[in-house]
């Protein structure tokens, strides 16, 4: 049984604490922050901020499939992602594993193979508060009961929808060759993948009854659920309507401002933010956060680039490090409606981060009061803990 760490009191440090920096000790026990006189860490020195709640991230995948031909077992790739989660300071993380007519690790089949080996591996295994987020392509209407039980059965709360039929169509008439190198990479011949797509072509009709039927069984089941690359404000104002509310990378400002304006959330890539754009030519993170379209930033394909990101609008001068810190802890936490964390406040979870401010290394990361990351000079004052406090006992 995973146990938690001792009653601690962290001091010396700078927290992040009601919207601003201050210099002031935290206190946990039994996985929340709690107060009182307690053993104590010194932190001089340090920061110690929210722990990070990613809601989007796929760098799961590399470390279940490092290669395309070279798969490892699903338990041995979540422990790895476990661990890189941790050291990059991330406490919640749901895991975007799609659910499409492709096939392959992106069809329904290996999606529930991921439900199940993740179950398991929270059950016995996991330091952070690892979910998964199912990205639903809405060309599935044959999978419709399938997916419901999927997502009552393994309690998932969070769903996003995706249209990318219209990019597949094109690729396969005007770029050939990396459609047959896209079926290969799912384990299809280019026939067989050509046929599932005009499969789903002959969906279209169906779709946005499917859509809604979906959105009436979500709401009842208690799921938050959104869509993704929305590319204009009109489709962003179609998922709205039927209750999809979260607007995640929206690729042009008109469907950001048509989210504002609804008051639907807006999440953008942190790795667009550390780039300084998008790879795909969509619009800028920051240009959008300058704009007061953004609320929440999320890992997409790289867990380092959450911190980084937060440290950099800080540098940049587009936002305080408390405000910018915010996007990837207090906002995420709201959006999803998780209310015992996301803040350092008294009797919500003990999930927060360790920083050394010089280098902006993350030195510890806890993830309801467990250690599920620590390095450098912080691992050498936490391991200093059970000394002191055997001599206060005695």
């Amino acid at each position: 049984m995973l146990q938690t760490l001792p009653s601690l009191r962290l001091t010396g440090a700078t927290i992040l604490r009601d919207g601003a920096l201050q210099q002031r000790s935290i206190a946990f026990s039994e996985g929340r922050i709690t107060r009182g006189p307690l053993p104590e860490v010194d932190l001089t020195g340090y920061l110690i901020l929210p722990g990070i709640i990613d809601l989007h991230g796929d760098a799961f995948e590399r470390h279940i499939s490092p290669r395309p031909s070279a798969p490892f077992a699903l338990q041995t790739g979540l422990r790895a992602t476990d661990r890189d989660a941790a050291a990059n300071g991330v406490t919640t993380a749901w895991l975007a594993q799609s659910w499409s007519w492709e096939g392959g690790t992106r069809g329904p089949d290996f999606a529930l193979s991921l439900m199940q080996a993740l179950s398991d591996y929270r059950a016995r295994d996991a330091l952070t508060d690892l979910r998964l987020q199912i990205r639903c392509e809405t060309h599935t209407v044959e999978t419709e009961a399938r997916l419901v039980e999927a997502v009552r059965h393994f309690g998932i709360d969070y769903v996003v929808f995706n249209d990318h039929l219209d990019e597949a169509e094109h690729m396969l008439a005007a770029r050939p060759e990396e459609f047959h190198f896209w079926a290969k990479r799912l384990g299809r011949t280019s026939e067989t993948h050509r046929a599932a797509l005009l499969t789903a072509q002959r969906q279209r009709r169906e779709v946005p009854r499917y859509l809604c039927r979906l959105a009436e069984q979500f709401d009842a089941l208690g799921v938050t659920y959104g869509s993704h690359d929305d590319p204009d404000g009109e489709t962003r104002e179609t998922f709205s309507m039927i209750g999809a509310k979260i607007c995640e990378f929206p690729t042009a400002r008109p469907a950001a401002a048509l989210a504002r304006a609804v008051g639907d959330p807006i999440l953008m890539g942190a790795p667009n933010v550390v780039r300084g754009g998008s790879q795909a030519g969509n619009i800028a993170a920051t240009e959008l956060i300058r704009a007061g379209l953004c609320d929440a930033l999320v890992s997409d394909y790289y867990y380092p680039a959450l911190a980084q990101a937060a440290f950099q609008l800080a540098d940049d001068g587009l936002l305080p490090l408390a405000a910018a810190w915010d996007m990837v802890s207090s906002r995420p936490a709201h959006i999803l409606r998780l209310h015992d964390r996301g803040r350092l406040d008294p009797g919500l979870r003990a999930d927060m981060v360790v920083i050394d401010p010089s280098t902006r290394a993350i030195e510890a990361t806890i993830s309801g009061g467990r250690i599920s990351h620590l390095a450098g000079e912080a691992a050498h004052r936490f391991t200093c803990v059970p000394h002191r406090a055997a001599m206060a006992a005695e």
